[in-house]
């Protein structure tokens, strides 16, 4: 009766409600036309992780460690005058843009100068102005070559390979203006390598960062065209008629429009995932105008006028059609229970433009259908389609007697499945999703060959009190921890205090590299008279170079590392090994092998951007497991509350899991690993295979329950022949709807788009063939028990 009311009220007042449809869409389009792409990094972690919490504390102390860009150049020609001269202007011309901190080459270093006069040291720059003979040059490669706190920094050791590193102002790393600031550095790196022949090699989290999101701003503009001409194409191959085309596509358009409204009104960016909504409603939204056009097309043929069959193609289809976006909303709806910003943005998102869209649909598609034409019998010829037809007719004899076999081959199927879900690994790397051949990828792996890698490592540390990280027991433990990483070939030489103080110590003996070493504490006293920053008295010495690695009360202080993309699996395993290392240097005595008291503990802390987007991968593997379970038990209570009965729901849930075991193992055999862009497969493909299950129990039981004296095999097989035209044409749209994304440049889009097409085709099968196997079974089973009881 419900739906009924509701059917009558559309129609009735269709007018009313597509005027308050497009006024709507209109204020939803003026929202999203001011929607933003976002320039921060991607948040995986909640702000009550511990581990983002620290990391958030080390960058309030110290400033983004994120912000520094690479430009790397292979070449024999640097310490010859004509290109070094070059290289010298391109330092200069790219220290002068806007936003730029601070340009670290060989073209810009110093060294530091003891000055007894004044019983200071003084910083000396080694290329005062550019070189103009050779033998300055010939002289400035010999004094870097006696600076062993440059050494494998700016150059290599066969120095062949030189970096430039980038620093940015940290202020403008998470805004906009960073991508004009890196567009322009890359312009003029790309003109000096044109100018020389040379290939220039450019990497750091803003150059990866501004990569990531140019490529997440065209894809969306790629992704929803593909998305509108595939499903368009589909839809006129199928009803071929021009209507009925432009009417769903009009449809799943406001869907586009209201999702990116949702973006705004939320306050929301694009981002990689959000970025993906879009085309996904497209696609998603397409199978409800389907299912009311081909109810729509079947009563006009039982006979019913043009409005009566508009009436019940929205009674009956605008019921089903509803539970079937609510379990599709809840495989997105669960990602909000992750509680991990950009899932929870996208889930929420995902979830409203979905159920807006159906009810766009179940306005819009009758109101438009009802001022055009009544299609013609030949109009409506796709629904005897021969072909199709022969392919429902077969699957019907599959179903009344291949039971056996159709139970055999989905065992044997769920048992290679599972065979090949128990190979898949859960690994991720910062640029896993790049193509191999991605110029971004060749060039990240270009810096980790040359100088071991550009992911920043950070050790944060924490003395305890005032002007204790100055001490030598403190330096001593640095040192030590140092020397501990070292043993790492994952992580560059450090950046730290203690380095610092080795390069002092250098010049205060008169600049010979023997000294590149941590002085004794008499030594280290006489080195702070000439730098009174290292007593801890001075406040000025922070901010005298110090700043960035020791605060102004000399408690806190910081060793930074460089790192190679190794992926969260070994990041995982060098945590575990480093961190209790740590702990016993600075927390255990080194004569009695015990903890010092607890007053005189340090905290030391492994953090850094490497490390947060490691703990963000485990954490999303994890949530989104148990995410997928949670889409599985609330559609299983949809389906309670639909169908009324325990058993039968139980038992339909089980065609929309079947599939998902077979990716599963598609994933393990293939190598595919586990991450947060493809565990969003599992819960996203169940939602919507999940639609089939209702599309056909739904028919099913209603074919029942209006026809008493109809059998089972009867109403299975009409629910074949009627509603699995709908399902086929929807499975077919979501297959190519969902395989555009396999265009993306972004791997584990690719591998969305892959997975999800794949998957869904199974759910059609699984509920085409599989399902309507087991009501025959399990309904027989009820009847020949109920049949037994009354012969007693």
């Amino acid at each position: 009766m419900f739906w009924s009311r509701v059917s009558r009220f559309i129609l009735q007042n269709r007018v009313l409600l597509v005027a308050l449809t497009l006024l709507a869409t209109a204020f939803m389009g003026w929202q999203g036309s001011q929607v933003q792409l976002s320039y921060e990094l991607a948040r995986f972690l909640p702000n009550s992780d511990p581990d983002y919490a620290l990391y958030q504390q080390f960058k309030a102390r110290y400033g983004e460690d994120g912000n520094v860009m690479a430009i790397g150049v292979e070449t024999d020609a640097m310490y010859r005058l004509g290109f070094f001269n070059d290289w010298y202007k391109l330092n200069r011309r790219i220290r002068q843009i806007d936003g730029v901190k601070d340009v670290v080459s060989n073209a810009n270093l110093f060294t530091v100068v003891r000055d007894d006069s004044l019983q200071r040291f003084r910083f000396k720059p080694l290329t005062p102005q550019s070189p103009t003979t050779q033998a300055t040059l010939d002289s400035l490669r010999q004094s870097i070559r006696q600076l062993p706190i440059y050494r494998e920094f700016v150059q290599d050791s066969a120095e062949r390979t030189h970096l430039m590193a980038i620093t940015f102002d940290p202020s403008r790393v998470n805004t906009k203006g960073r991508i004009g600031m890196v567009r322009e550095i890359e312009a003029i790196a790309r003109q000096f390598g044109e100018t020389h022949k040379l290939t220039m090699h450019l990497s750091g989290m803003p150059y990866i960062r501004t990569e990531f999101t140019a490529k997440v701003s065209s894809e969306l503009v790629l992704t929803i065209g593909l998305a509108l001409a595939v499903t368009g194409l589909i839809l006129a191959l199928f009803f071929r008629s021009i209507p009925i085309v432009l009417a769903a596509l009009f449809v799943v358009c406001i869907g586009v429009v209201i999702s990116l409204g949702y973006t705004v009104l939320f306050d929301y960016r694009i981002t990689v995932l959000t970025g993906l909504i879009p085309p996904l409603i497209i696609v998603i939204g397409i199978p409800n105008a389907i299912f009311l056009l081909n109810r729509y097309q079947e009563e006009l043929s039982r006979g019913h006028s043009k409005i009566a069959a508009l009436t019940i193609a929205v009674e009956k289809v605008g019921e089903t059609t509803f539970f079937a976006n609510i379990t599709t909303s809840i495989g997105f709806f669960v990602f909000y229970f992750t509680n991990s910003p950009i899932l929870v943005e996208f889930g929420i998102v995902a979830a409203l433009s979905i159920m807006t869209t159906y009810a766009t649909s179940l306005v819009l598609i009758p109101a438009i259908f009802s001022y055009l034409p009544t299609p013609s019998e030949q109009q409506r010829g796709h629904l005897q389609s021969g072909w199709l037809t022969a392919f429902l007719n077969w699957v019907n004899q599959l179903v009344h007697h291949r039971r056996g076999l159709i139970y055999g081959v989905v065992a044997a199927t769920v048992c290679v499945g599972t065979i090949g879900l128990l190979r898949i690994v859960a690994v991720g790397y910062v640029v896993d999703d790049l193509p191999k051949d991605d110029p971004i990828y060749a060039d990240l792996k270009f810096f980790e060959q040359h100088f071991k890698g550009v992911m920043p490592f950070e050790v944060a540390i924490d003395a305890g009190r005032p002007g204790r990280a100055l001490t030598p027991q403190t330096l001593i433990k640095i040192r030590r921890l140092e020397r501990e990483f070292a043993n790492y070939p994952e992580f560059t030489r450090p950046i730290s205090i203690v380095e610092a103080i080795k390069f002092f110590y250098q010049a205060y003996r008169g600049g010979d590299p023997r000294f590149f070493v941590l002085p004794p504490a008499l030594e280290l006293q006489k080195l702070a008279t000439y730098s009174p920053q290292l007593t801890g008295t001075e406040n000025a010495g922070a901010a005298s170079g110090f700043k960035a690695y020791l605060d102004s009360s000399k408690r806190y202080t910081r060793i930074s590392f460089q790192t190679a993309d190794v992926g969260n699996v070994r990041l995982k395993q060098l945590v575990a090994e480093l961190k209790p290392r740590a702990d016993s240097i600075f927390n255990l005595d080194a004569e009695t092998g015990q903890r010092v008291a607890l007053g005189d503990q340090y905290k030391v802390s492994l953090t850094g951007n490497s490390l947060i987007f490691a703990r963000g991968n485990d954490y999303l593997v994890q949530n989104l497991i148990e995410s997928t379970l949670l889409a599985i038990l609330l559609v299983s209570i949809i389906m309670v509350i639909l169908l009324r009965d325990l058993r039968l729901s139980l038992i339909a849930i089980l065609p929309s899991i079947v599939p998902l075991l077979i990716t599963a193992g598609i994933m393990g055999y293939a190598g595919i690993h586990l991450k947060p862009s493809t565990i969003l497969i599992f819960s996203i493909a169940f939602g919507i295979s999940s639609d089939g299950t209702i599309y056909f129990i739904t028919k099913y039981r209603d074919e029942l329950r209006n026809h008493p004296s109809m059998s089972l095999g009867q109403a299975v097989t009409i629910t074949i022949q009627q509603t699995g035209i709908s399902m086929f044409y929807t499975a077919m749209i979501l297959f190519a709807g969902f395989a555009i994304f396999t265009a993306s440049g972004f791997q584990g889009t690719k591998s969305l788009g892959l997975l999800v097409s794949i998957t869904l085709l199974m759910g059609m099968a699984s509920n085409l063939i599989l399902l309507p196997a087991f009501l025959l079974s399990i309904d027989r089973k009820r009847q020949q028990r109920a049949l037994s009881i009354n012969d007693n």
